[in-house]
């Protein structure tokens, strides 16, 4: 089950672990004239195990200095609630902090307590180097990695994407890919497109944009296709609903509150 909140608790990009040998379409990153989102954005997702409801996890935005640099700073915190937390306790702690104006990681934090599964890891990015310095805090060890220069980290992808890529340049099929560093290792992340679909949310009825984020297969997915990202199709592009087909059954996470959205939220039809 780990695994499971490792990438669900987060929600926001819910491949971390993609696989590093895919080949796709690499689009080049387009200039919009705003940006999606702002300090003060925040997100609540409600994650479903079958009937269950079994965690609740965070997205906030703030704006901060970080040695001298203007950056944004993403907190991510997931816990499992009610009957799931029984049979199986978490709490993960995720942080991030980017550049404003290009959206490069600087850092990015990830603690997390997964029913005795424990990990404490700082990593630290060298944009004039192009390397990453990993601090394994709980294991005490330290170590460098060359990365290249648009690596992005686990949450900063998911604000580099919603910035920096039009959907009107995409055709359905198509795929967006970037890399990505986590715990010790860059991943090619793979996005690929599936086209526009209404779905109802409990804010009422939403036109999306709907996505396959290509994961691993195995002990976790059933197939590198196991999951299916819907996000508004709107200035603000929000994460509306993430579904996985596992192992041993699926997981759904919703949006359940928002606050602090930088555009107007396209509503089709009001609840």
């Amino acid at each position: 089950m780990k695994r499971i909140f490792v990438i669900l608790s987060i929600v926001l990009i819910a491949s971390a672990h993609g696989q590093s040998q895919v080949t796709s379409n690499k689009l080049a990153p387009l200039r919009l004239k705003e940006s999606a989102f702002q300090s003060g954005e925040w997100f609540q997702f409600r994650i479903h195990y079958g009937i269950f409801n079994a965690s609740y996890a965070t997205l906030e935005v703030k704006e901060k200095n970080l040695d001298g640099k203007d950056v944004f700073h993403v907190k991510g915190y997931g816990r499992t609630t009610g009957l799931a937390r029984l049979f199986f306790r978490v709490e993960d702690h995720y942080e991030s902090y980017f550049d404003k104006a290009t959206g490069r990681p600087y850092k990015f934090v990830r603690n997390i307590d997964e029913g005795g599964y424990t990990k404490d890891i700082e990593i630290n990015f060298d944009q004039s180097t192009n390397t990453a310095h990993v601090n394994d805090k709980k294991h005490k060890q330290k170590t460098s990695h060359a990365v290249g220069r648009d690596v992005q980290d686990l949450l900063s992808a998911f604000y580099y994407l919603r910035n920096n890529y039009d959907i009107s340049d995409i055709k359905v099929g198509e795929s967006i890919e970037l890399d990505m560093f986590f715990d010790k290792e860059t991943f090619k992340f793979k996005l690929k497109y599936l086209g526009k679909e209404t779905i109802r949310t409990k804010f009422g009825k939403v036109e999306s944009l709907k996505f396959r984020p290509y994961v691993q297969a195995g002990r976790v997915f059933k197939e590198q296709e196991s999951l299916t990202l819907w996000v508004s199709n709107d200035k603000n592009k929000i994460p509306l609903r993430i579904k996985a087909d596992i192992a041993v059954g699926s997981i759904k996470a919703d949006l359940n509150a928002f606050k602090g959205l930088k555009h107007s939220f396209k509503i089709k039809v009001k609840k």
